[in-house]
């Protein structure tokens, strides 16, 4: 029984050893890889479907609203192990969310003591509305940390990374198609641009996944997106697309 256990003994303290020796063989060979095939910087584009969570009732947004984001990045692979890297970049992201036009509005979305859009009240037969735009612009930071399944052959290799943006607002403006106005004026538009009611800084987590060149991605923005006082401050914009890079 002894020679038993001693000989098992022996066997798990053998098979312990391989693994070790098979971990550390994997490190030294991932630290080995070679690089040469892998951009340190690259472009990252981003196309995405925008939605306000949490936008009270008395927003009417309607339509395709949408985001477009684009990025130079640099990237920082691990020494020790080449498949992981943070990836440190600036760029400039630019949000389109449209409303209802049959909504009756404040003729000053912006320009108003606060951001205001009625729903459900009635169209307005003095005022016909094409079309009702809000866009806002930012200068973003996104910071990734990223895995790569072959960092040796980014443009065959499976793509995670999670991630945080960090953005200051730029431009506000609330583009507004008129098909007549009060006073009989027809087919023009009006711009207005103000970001006195909007909280200046975008702080959004982000995530995103791929193969290749190609992959989705997902952002949600943590903080308000509208000032307390100046309207529903609770609103919180998410959005979700297409992703383009090299990393």
């Amino acid at each position: 029984m002894k020679k038993s256990f001693l000989l098992l003994g022996l066997m798990f303290a053998f098979a312990i050893t391989r693994a070790q020796d098979s971990t550390a063989k994997k490190k030294k060979d991932r630290s080995k890889v070679s690089m040469a095939n892998r951009p340190k910087d690259h472009l990252m584009f981003q196309l995405g479907s925008l939605r306000w969570l949490q936008a009270p009732d008395s927003i009417a947004t309607k339509g395709l609203a949408r985001s477009f984001n684009a990025y130079f990045v640099f990237d920082f692979p691990f020494k020790t192990d080449p498949r992981f890297s943070v990836g440190i970049g600036v760029g400039f992201g630019t949000d389109n969310m449209f409303f209802d036009k049959n909504a009756k509005r404040d003729l000053n979305i912006i320009n108003s003591s606060a951001f205001r859009f009625t729903k459900n009240t009635g169209v307005d037969t003095a005022i016909r509305y094409k079309s009702i735009k809000l866009q806002t612009g930012y200068l973003e930071a996104p910071v990734e940390l990223r895995f790569m399944s072959k960092p040796d052959q980014p443009n065959k290799s499976w793509k995670i990374a999670l991630g945080v943006k960090v953005g200051t607002m730029l431009t506000a403006t609330d583009k507004t198609r008129f098909e007549r106005d009060a006073a009989g004026n027809v087919q023009f538009t009006r711009k207005e641009k103000d970001k006195r009611h909007f909280n200046g800084t975008r702080l959004a987590p982000t995530f995103r996944i791929g193969y290749g060149n190609i992959g989705v991605f997902a952002q949600y923005q943590i903080n308000d997106f509208i000032k307390e006082g100046q309207g529903p401050s609770q609103i919180r914009p998410l959005t979700i697309g297409l992703v383009i890079t090299g990393l």
